[in-house]
């Protein structure tokens, strides 16, 4: 099975080339065999794809939009659907490929289809229950009791920060006068 993202390669809106970008990237990060199909420069793959992206999913106007991602025949969804399949970790799903092994999405599908935990990460939720007793008893030894905040609160004051008497000096400061702002331009 090959996976097809219709794309167009001379397109004017920049929304719709960084939809195209973060698709065909991410394809490429994950080593996802793709085949990008331009509607632009192809009036084939154009066709192919309007006639093949289902009623339901066509937008008010009728006309879809790159890009648009199939499963050789079978429709997949557009950007939105992959955005929504990849953040919540069932891009293989979405694109009907099998997940590889030791991914999130492997392991998630082996959940959904035999019902329950592995074997392998049962002692990953052993030690869930575990670590949430010891962080109780954590908490119980991080207790501070009223008085002890109080203290705590209370700064000493050093010999530096000790209050200095103010000066006569520092007591008569001379205010600032209209004449002397401003500046003498002769």
């Amino acid at each position: 099975m090959v996976v097809k993202v219709f794309i167009a390669s001379q397109s004017g809106s920049t929304a719709i080339k960084k939809k195209q970008q973060d698709v065909l990237g991410f394809l490429e990060a994950n080593k996802i065999d793709f085949k990008e199909m331009d509607i632009a420069a192809n009036e084939g793959n154009r066709k192919w794809m309007r006639e093949n992206v289902p009623g339901e999913k066509r937008p008010q106007n009728g006309i879809p939009l790159p890009p648009q991602i199939f499963n050789d025949e079978l429709y997949c969804g557009d950007y939105d659907a992959f955005f929504n399949a990849k953040e919540d970790h069932g891009v293989y799903a979405f694109l009907g490929l099998a997940p590889p092994p030791g991914s999130k999405e492997a392991h998630q599908a082996a959940i959904i289809q035999n019902g329950e935990v592995p074997e392998s990460d049962k002692g990953d939720l052993e030690n869930i229950g575990e670590n949430e007793a010891e962080k109780d008893q954590e908490s119980v030894h991080q207790t501070i009791e009223p008085e002890e905040a109080e203290k705590e609160e209370a700064e000493p004051v050093t010999e530096d920060e000790e209050e200095q008497p103010v000066t006569e000096e520092e007591d008569e400061e001379e205010p600032v006068t209209e004449d002397e702002d401003e500046v003498d331009e002769s």
